[in-house]
């Protein structure tokens, strides 16, 4: 957390992902896990001389039990639209569903993700973080975000 919470904007952003997050929680995405990527990984200040405007975020989730994508997406349809998410979240969001029927999709949807996400722009290579999806650590994480904003301090 402390790694990239070193500015005003990027604290922002990590509370628009610990708030996502939480959104996904409470729907009962809570098994799985997710890949982070885009110029907030990148040090895109360094890079580019500029702040990052959002956390990309692919979410790998087993679909909870007595659950359809329709009746999820029922209960929050802006997590699973990439431009809502981001609007209110700082997360550019896409989710995909683990298990044996979604096999061959997963595949070639985890393909895509690490395709597109494995270089740069300028085709450098680069890698992505992948973090579990269990809400077990997000308090803390919290914690600490908010230390970091009420004290000002910046890693």
């Amino acid at each position: 957390m402390q790694r990239y919470a070193t500015s005003e904007k990027r604290q922002k952003i990590l509370g628009g992902f610990l708030c996502y997050r939480a959104e996904l929680h409470a729907i009962g995405l809570v098994r799985g896990f997710q890949w982070l990527d885009g110029s907030f990984l990148e040090q895109v200040e360094v890079l580019e001389n500029r702040p990052p405007n959002d956390m990309d975020v692919v979410t790998f989730s087993y679909m909870p039990t007595d659950e359809s994508q329709e009746t999820l997406l029922s209960k929050n349809s802006r997590l699973f639209n990439p431009r809502t998410s981001k609007t209110d979240y700082w997360v550019d969001g896409y989710v995909t569903f683990l298990g044996p029927d979604e096999l061959e999709s997963l595949v070639e949807r985890m393909t895509y993700w690490y395709s597109l996400w494995s270089h740069r722009r300028n085709q450098a290579w680069k890698g992505f973080l992948q973090i579990d999806l269990a809400p077990d650590k997000d308090a803390n994480a919290k914690e600490i975000l908010n230390a970091i904003e009420n004290n000002g301090d910046h890693p």
